[in-house]
């Protein structure tokens, strides 16, 4: 007997109460597609004979095939065969009905992996790591916010609160008051996270009403912290529906509140396992990133000057729906221009105040709406373009003013779409193949919501003009 057959027996003797696995793939908008699996045919699944359409990982984000993709109907729509992530198999806590799950990951018909596989993407880029002997040390920072099951004319309203009744209109960051009003929804999530294995931290209350960040460990698995990233935001929105409530990792809601990021933190160590960032590391002090020590391992540096010199490429990576946009303006945290610097919240990328040990970089870029895996990709990607080839950040950013000669993020869809198909740091990482498939995907969905149009349209112009 294997150690997966144990595993899997160990889990479902433990539970003999589940009838049904709940078996999904994570697709490139990171929505979750899958299969109702009764017990009795679990063996199929942990065997890897699972099928799934490979277009399954090309819909839309409204689940329609993409024929610019080359995928679906016109090929005959073939399928994949869904290999299982074996430390993902869980309990589902908040349905009715006794429920286990299990993340997939895609492979063809002769064991390659599936290019069109975020889970594969990833995989590709952490192989470059390893090859170096390297791996990198990843945790997510993901917000949400808490909203009303019911809509008011179609736009959402913050939740009312268990204990009090009350609706949320104010915002309070960091209050614990704010934290407290929902203690009972925060327990039932922090028993799903140590249920499911999702290496859950701290909560806090963020700058919006009703909003929300929980913090995930760092983990020496980059692989292993996209899938916890994905698993805590089905957990979140699952636990919340318990509560009759909503979560929403949109990354913008309100107009006027801040907007959903998903932040990366990330170091890499070598084969010794040291820090590679550690400031000070190869220089022979390894005071860490205090005041007096900020010139930096030249690491740290390198694959600092790489995100920078290659964010605008991946911005379509870290931006993916029209709403995701609408995240970047002044004074709201969400960064308009490739800058770095101290322990600051207004750049890009930030080195947070730590010992030697814990010395890392932030990507603060991305939307909650991001898909995890090809997030921590475009962010690892970076990194070792800049190491290896040696890229100059040039001087950290002090306070909130961006340098005269600092790019410019794309903060327009079409601007986006465009740098990410003209670039070969894409093309390279990610593959031509993914590169042509995302864009096509993009693309309609972008061309959908222009053909929409809105009832503020209407409201606007129909009368008046």
């Amino acid at each position: 007997m294997n150690h997966l057959t144990q595993h899997v027996g160990a889990f479902f003797e433990a539970h003999p109460e589940i009838d049904v696995l709940e078996a999904f793939i994570v697709d490139i908008n990171g929505q979750l597609r899958g299969k109702w699996v009764p017990v009795g045919s679990v063996d199929k699944v942990m065997n890897g004979q699972l099928r799934f359409p490979k277009s399954s990982f090309l819909l839309d984000i409204w689940g329609n095939e993409v024929p610019a993709s080359g995928f679906g109907a016109p090929v005959g729509d073939p399928d994949g065969l869904c290999t299982p992530v074996p430390e993902t198999l869980s309990v589902v806590t908040w349905t009715e009905r006794p429920v286990a799950q299990l993340l997939l990951s895609m492979r063809d018909r002769d064991g390659t992996p599936f290019f069109a596989d975020p889970r594969q993407v990833l995989s590709r880029v952490i192989q470059r790591y390893e090859a170096r002997g390297w791996i990198p040390v990843v945790a997510c920072e993901l917000e949400f916010h808490l909203i009303d099951r019911r809509l008011d004319h179609g736009r959402p309203v913050p939740a009312r609160s268990p204990a009090t009744g009350r609706r949320l209109s104010g915002r309070n960051v960091y209050g614990i008051s704010e934290l407290e009003e929902f203690e009972t929804v925060f327990a039932d999530m922090g028993g799903t996270f140590e249920a499911q294995g999702i290496p859950a931290d701290t909560s806090i209350s963020e700058y919006g009403v009703g909003q929300y960040e929980i913090n995930l460990r760092h983990v020496p698995n980059a692989l292993s912290a996209a899938d916890h990233c994905v698993l805590m935001k089905r957990a979140i929105k699952g636990v919340a529906r318990k509560h009759d409530l909503n979560a929403t990792f949109m990354a913008k809601p309100f107009p006027k509140d801040s907007g959903n990021g998903l932040h990366v933190h990330f170091s890499v160590l070598d084969e010794s396992g040291r820090n590679l960032f550690a400031l000070g590391a190869g220089q022979g002090d390894g005071q860490g990133n205090s005041q007096g020590n900020r010139q930096g391992a030249l690491h740290l540096r390198h694959a600092m000057g790489g995100l920078l010199t290659t964010m605008h490429d991946a911005m379509a990576v870290c931006s993916v729906n029209a709403n995701s946009f609408r995240r970047f303006e002044a004074g709201a945290f969400a960064p308009t221009a490739a800058t770095w610097g101290w322990d600051n919240r207004n750049t890009a990328l930030r080195v947070p105040d730590s010992d030697a040990a814990g010395t890392r970089i932030e990507h603060r870029v991305a939307g909650a709406d991001a898909e995890p895996h090809l997030v921590i990709a475009a962010v690892l990607a970076g990194a070792l373009h800049g190491i290896e080839h040696a890229v100059d950040p040039g001087e950290p950013v002090v306070g909130n003013a961006i340098p005269d000669d600092a790019t410019r993020l794309p903060v327009l869809w079409d601007d986006a779409l465009d740098a990410f198909e003209g670039s070969d740091f894409i093309g390279e990482f990610f593959g031509e193949p993914f590169r042509k498939v995302f864009a096509a995907l993009k693309r309609q969905e972008k061309q959908k919501f222009e053909a929409v149009i809105t009832t503020h349209e209407y409201e606007t112009y129909l009368r008046k003009i």
